[in-house]
Order: structure tokens, then sequence, then C-alpha cells
């Protein structure tokens, strides 16, 4: 996996630290600085000539390490150099959660730089993303027991913990990562994830235009991850202008208990617009055999997923039957019904969305 080669060339650069530890147990702080820093200065020496590059981690650790252990000798407290490896990690801190939590992804720059030639697909880029979320909770947890560790445990405690913990903690993820999904092998989805998510429902992954560019399982698709996919919304209007809408039950994962358009439902992998519809007005309303006008499409994200809707209308309210427990209760609602409650927490936020354009539509 791509994260675990761009941690690979990164965890080098807590060489020194782990040096200075061992130096420092046989021969004490200052001949353990001394030879931390020659280590350094050989690393970056060592990447200077193969990549003729300067490896800014490998100075970053080495220049903190310096710092904080020449202060814990001036002023005898080795406080200041115990937490030297927790300031390191609060650093990876913010590049993992600026990369996970804003747009700007700064990990997946650094990928691009070292692993040239190397492209993501649309779903790789997603589990990419999810793990790098995994690692910022990893890290977080760590920095943390770091920080407790320099104040209230042992020498030799606080060295495993800052040091060995840390590539073990790594290590577990990735093997766990390795046997849950395997590697990447096909263009769109790999071979291992199929095998993996064989008993779910696989979803087409599209672009902004609605074109096909992979698939995905259902989970993955629900995790975060903006991963957008396809689904269908039918509106239900009868000669008064009136719009049927269902009550979610409160089971449901994603807004419980909220009202919410009459019909909406995933597009399946294979399947097309008109026949997803037909099979969800069936599933959630009962309704055959009847006429739907398309509106158009509008891209809706939330912290769960990320939906291509394709909207609809009908009028052919007379055969609607609830049948499923996928629907809690169902009714017709007035514009005015509807214009007191907005915003109150009654309707699902797409469903809001939706009605103001539903409002611009002639005869609604």
């Amino acid at each position: 996996m791509k994260q675990a080669e761009l941690f690979k060339k990164l965890l080098p650069g807590f060489i020194p630290l782990f040096v200075f530890i061992i130096a420092d147990e046989f021969w004490g702080m200052k001949v353990g600085l001394i030879v931390a820093l020659l280590i350094g200065l050989v690393e970056m020496g060592i990447i200077w000539f193969r990549e003729k590059r300067l490896d800014r981690f490998v100075l970053l650790d080495t220049a903190l390490l310096v710092a904080l252990s020449g202060i814990s000798i001036l002023l005898e407290n080795e406080i200041f150099f115990k937490l030297k490896p927790a300031l390191i990690e609060l650093i990876l801190c913010v590049v993992l959660g600026v990369s996970v939590f804003s747009s700007v992804n700064i990990v997946g720059a650094m990928t691009r730089k070292y692993m040239k030639g190397v492209e993501m697909n649309h779903v790789q880029e997603a589990l990419f993303k999810r793990n790098l979320r995994n690692l910022f909770y990893i890290v977080v947890v760590h920095t943390g027991l770091v920080f407790y560790s320099a104040f209230y445990m042992s020498k030799e405690a606080w060295a495993f913990i800052s040091g060995g913990l840390f590539y073990i903690l790594f290590v577990i993820y990735f093997v766990f990562e390795y046997f849950k999904n395997r590697k990447f092998a096909r263009k769109n989805v790999p071979e291992s994830l199929v095998s993996a998510f064989e008993n779910e429902e696989w979803l087409p992954v599209v672009d902004e235009d609605g074109k096909i560019i992979g698939k995905a399982p259902r989970s993955l698709c629900h995790k975060g991850d903006k991963i957008l996919h396809p689904v269908v919304h039918l509106h239900v209007f009868n000669p008064h202008g009136h719009i049927y809408l269902q009550k979610r039950p409160m089971q449901k994962l994603i807004q419980p208990g909220k009202w919410d358009t009459a019909v909406g439902g995933h597009i399946s992998f294979g399947e097309d617009l008109e026949t997803a519809l037909r099979h969800e007005a069936f599933e959630e309303i009962g309704l055959e055999n009847f006429s739907a006008k398309p509106l158009g499409r509008y891209r809706w994200d939330s912290d769960v997923e990320s939906e291509l809707v394709y909207y609809f209308i009908s009028y052919d309210f007379q055969k609607i039957r609830l049948h499923s427990e996928e629907v809690e209760e169902g009714k017709f609602w007035s514009p005015a019904q509807i214009e007191r409650q907005m915003g109150k927490g009654v309707f699902t936020p797409n469903f809001e969305f939706e009605y103001r354009l539903l409002k611009k539509v002639p005869k609604v």
C-alpha cells in the first residue's frame, strides 16, 4: 500500500532517537547525544548521496534531539529530552490531521512526490484517505502515551513507549490492513476487495457528469470517504400540489425518525437508471406501472457519503401502498405544512435542499 511505503520513508527519521537511547544507556547522555548527532548527519549524507535531496524529517528529528538534549544537560532535567519524541509526533499529527480533515492533502502530495508514475484510482484514493484517518488516531493515542510516560513512568518504560511501541503499532495496523484488503491489483477494483466484500451490494463509482469510472462495495461508500455514487429520488404529488413523504424508521443509520423523500435508493452496479427507480419505488411505497418525469441531478455530500442524486416527479399517487419495513409511515404534506416545519429537524437535510429545487419546477 502506498501509505506503507510513505511511512517507510519517514520512519528512518527516528533512528537518531533510538541510537541515543542505546548510547545513553551505556555511556551517558552527553556521549549518547554526540553519537546520535553523528548518526543523523550520516543518514542525511547517505540520502543526499543516493537521492540528491536533504531529508527534512531526519534533519528535524536530529535538530530537536540536539536542542532538547542540550536544554536537559544545561538544566540537568531530562524531561525536556523525553518530550522530544512527542513533539515530533505532534507535527506528524498536524500533517495527518490536515490531510484527512481538510481539502489540503499534504500526505497525498508527499506520496505523489516520492512515488512518481504511480496513480491511484477513485476507490484506492478513498481507501488511502481512510487509512490515513486511522493512522491519525493511532499517532494521537501514541503521542498521548509518550507525554504520559515522560512525566509519570520509568525511563525504561518511556524508552519502549516512545521508540519500539511506535513501530509495533504501525506494524500491527499494516499487517491487519494487508490481511483485510490484500494488495490492489486491478485498475478499478482489486481482486482482493472482490473477495473481501463478495457478500455486499456493489455500487457504481461515478464522476460528477454521471460517467461510471469504477465500482465499490456499499460499506466503503458509506464511510465518509467521498466515493461518489448515484442514487434515485422520486417525489409523488397529488392534484392539490401536496407531496407524499415517508418517515424513516428509528433503526436507520442515517437520519432516523425524520421525514424524507417518498422514494430514495441506490443504483446497483450494472443497473440502469429506470430499473433502479422502479425497483426502489416498489420496494419502498409499493408503486408500480407509474410514469415519472426526470428533473435533473445534483451532488449531495454528507458526513457519511457522497451521492449523485437523480430526482424525478410523478403524479400516480393512487397506487401507493406501504408494505415494507423500510418505511415506518407515509402521508401527504401541503406546502404550507412543510414550510412551517423547515429547519426544525423534522425533515432530512437532503429533502429540505431538494424541496427548494422542487419549488422552482412548474406546477409544483
